[in-house]
């Protein structure tokens, strides 16, 4: 279920909250199988079919951290990460690589309709960072309870953020409602996820109608008019951040309702003055993901100058292939570590570059290769960028205003998580809060929800 659908708002929250409020009071060694019994059933509703799948990634990856811990045979904990990615990669990349082989001639690799399981990539990866760390010493050993948690707890399982086994494993321990901030958390919590809401709902949706029909139409083929092009451009650059931002900001809201407190995944990231810095701000928990168990495994810049730059090219390709099962992605990937690596050798040779030039540049390359990342082909991504040099048929008719507003919060304004914690505990705002959450409400009974970007992957 969605987080902006009536289902999850009037259904499965107000249960799940009760019921772990009543637990939490009466029978508190209850909470944590409660917690893990609600996040299998919110998993299960989007299809049931799947449940057996996250069941068994769960128990089989923590019998082998028993089993590790037992025997001390460090062969068990790469050989369940390379099952982890095997699994991955049937359900994720069998068609794009049987796509890859059939460019070989004479190869015929068969094609199949495998269902993507929802936040595959998501628990995968974490299933990675606990035993790595594991076998580093790093991590101790968990119950089979708090390990399904850890995985699977609801406001994260789906799209994240990636969170470390150290960030949440001791709050599972700990008495949520009976801390001396627990009204403060509950209603920064409250807030958070109306600010997610009202982000993906007035913002992040309304672009998508900008959007879409400018993309479809380069799929089928169509030139794109210069106006359509940057259009589209502009507004798939600020869609993907409020989508995506906003379920964060729902996602941290609604664990700080029940007591967790989750990593920040964004921190105005079109404010960026260079690359490095824009992938210390978006998607933070998959940035320092592929940083320290990626980048740093291949070398990272303790091998010299060369490796450190082939480090960053192989990470950024890889994480543009974990976005999506395509050459594009790929391609966009392999854009941003090029780049990186260009900027690598521009600060070993003590060059600098004034602000306001770098924001400029890196809003200009970061949006220029949303492209990529949006299009569903190259000759699609073509199209658009045709479009965008003027190569496309006369006319420049361009919807702006909510691309400007968007633009205005997320360049100027500060970021969800900031805002929140920054409000006093004034009545005014409470009401304030309730008059959005009931604008918001009404936007979801009005129009069909869309599906946030970032489930797709």
């Amino acid at each position: 279920m969605l987080f902006n659908s009536f289902i999850f708002l009037f259904g499965f929250l107000p249960v799940a909250l009760l019921s772990h409020w009543l637990v939490e009071r009466f029978r508190p060694d209850w909470r944590l199988p409660l917690l893990a019994f609600l996040s299998f059933i919110f998993y299960g509703y989007w299809d049931w079919r799947f449940i057996p799948l996250l069941a068994l990634s769960i128990l089989v990856n923590w019998i082998v951290a028993q089993s590790f811990i037992r025997t001390g045979r460090s062969i068990l904990i790469p050989l369940a990460i390379g099952a982890n990615l095997a699994v991955l990669a049937v359900f994720k990349y069998f068609n794009f690589f049987a796509d890859l082989a059939n460019l070989i001639p004479g190869l015929h690799a068969p094609h199949y309709d495998i269902a993507l399981p929802l936040g595959i990539s998501f628990f995968t990866f974490h299933h990675i960072m606990y035993l790595t760390d594991l076998k580093a010493g790093k991590a101790p050993r968990y119950d089979l309870v708090r390990y399904s948690l850890y995985i699977g707890f609801f406001p994260q399982v789906l799209a994240g953020p990636l969170v470390r086994w150290s960030e949440i494993m001791h709050q599972f321990e700990e008495r949520p409602y009976l801390r001396p901030d627990a009204a403060e958390r509950v209603a920064r919590g409250l807030m958070l996820l109306v600010c997610g809401l009202a982000k993906k709902v007035f913002i992040g949706d309304q672009l998508a109608e900008y959007v879409n029909p400018v993309f479809q139409a380069a799929e089928a083929g169509k030139a794109i008019a210069m106006g359509e092009a940057w259009q589209a451009t502009l507004g798939f650059t600020f869609q993907i951040y409020f989508d995506f931002s906003g379920y964060t900001d729902m996602a941290l809201g609604l664990a700080l309702l029940f007591g967790i407190v989750l990593p920040q995944n964004f921190d105005a990231p079109y404010r960026s003055v260079s690359l490095q810095d824009f992938w210390r701000r978006w998607h933070m928990t998959l940035s320092r993901f592929l940083r320290d168990y990626l980048y740093i495994a291949m070398g990272g810049n303790r091998k010299g100058l060369a490796m450190q730059v082939a480090a960053l090219f192989a990470t950024m390709t890889l994480g543009g292939l974990w976005h999506g099962a395509g050459l594009t992605f790929v391609a966009w990937g392999a854009a941003h570590g090029a780049v990186l690596g260009a900027g690598v050798l521009w600060r070993k040779a003590g060059r600098s570059m004034p602000s306001w030039l770098g924001w400029g540049l890196t809003f200009a390359f970061v949006m220029l290769t949303w492209v990529l990342f949006r299009a569903t082909s190259f000759e699609a991504a073509i199209r658009v960028y045709e479009g965008l040099l003027g190569l496309g048929p006369q006319g420049f008719a361009f919807k702006w205003r909510a691309i400007a507003l968007a633009a205005a919060v997320a360049v100027i304004g500060p970021t969800a998580w900031t805002f929140v914690h920054k409000m006093p505990p004034q009545r005014w705002i409470a009401v304030a809060f309730a008059v959005l959450l009931v604008m918001v409400l009404f936007k979801v009974g009005d129009d069909a929800n869309y599906e946030f970007i970032y489930f797709q992957f």
